[in-house]
């Protein structure tokens, strides 16, 4: 057998498994920088990791984080990092705050993910029910949303960043969120995401997963984390879904 055989073999089987995730799913999960846009595209989150970084630093706190934390330039680590060693804490809120000022404004000249909003309207054309499970901030999905006209795809269901921070991905918190509101059973969902957080929600929360890569280096990070089933475009996932209809 061919290494060329091989690889088709390959496709054609992730090809299937791509079909019967989309058959099953009654519920469909997204989250929300990545699969539906680039947030931070136009408004570096790298960036704003430093400043939230340098914020603390202003006020004396540089030993809050640490400096893998400060080297990851993830805000949402920064975030976190502040929350487990005061949880619930008026600083909390108030970085929770300037993070979320600092999605708004991103929201503004975000990127929208190839396809995604033809796929997000397919999808609800044939009568699946669309919810956000997101770590961003729920008024940022809202205002993207609103600017693509998308909001009455998801509308009421978006469920993003609470004041309970140790709650976000990969916690399952924000899915089964989803699923309760939606009286919906893990195994009639389907969660696409772009991030190992996003497959270990999922697989804590019972619901099969889709993974979109944008590059190799995401589809890598998504294939070592477990994912089975990955696209590297948004087209694919549609030209499936419209064959089964």
């Amino acid at each position: 057998m061919t290494s060329d055989t091989t690889q088709t073999e390959a496709v054609t089987a992730e090809l299937e498994e791509l079909s019967e995730l989309i058959s099953r799913a009654r519920v469909v999960l997204w989250d929300f920088d990545g699969p539906i846009c680039r947030l931070f595209a136009g408004h570096s989150a790298e960036r704003v990791a430093r400043e939230l970084v340098e914020w603390l630093e202003s006020r004396g706190l540089h030993g809050l984080v640490t400096e893998d934390e400060r080297e990851s330039l993830d805000p949402h680590v920064v975030l976190r990092a502040v929350d487990l060693r005061h949880p619930g804490s008026d600083l909390v809120a108030e970085l929770e705050e300037r993070l979320t000022q600092e999605e708004l404004h991103a929201a503004s000249s975000a990127m929208p993910t190839a396809y995604a909003d033809p796929l997000i309207r397919t999808w609800t054309a044939v009568g699946s029910r669309l919810a956000i499970a997101t770590n961003n901030s729920p008024r940022v999905v809202r205002r993207y949303l609103s600017s693509r006209g998308l909001t009455s795809c998801f509308t009421p269901h978006i469920y993003g960043r609470t004041q309970d921070l140790h709650r976000l991905k990969p916690d399952p918190h924000c899915l089964n969120r989803a699923l309760n509101a939606m009286g919906a059973a893990p195994s009639s969902a389907l969660m696409i995401g772009d991030s190992d957080t996003d497959y270990e929600a999922a697989r804590s929360a019972g619901v099969p997963f889709l993974g979109y890569a944008r590059n190799a280096r995401k589809e890598k990070l998504l294939r070592d984390a477990g994912a089975e089933v990955v696209v590297n475009s948004l087209d694919d996932v549609r030209t499936v879904l419209l064959s089964g209809y």
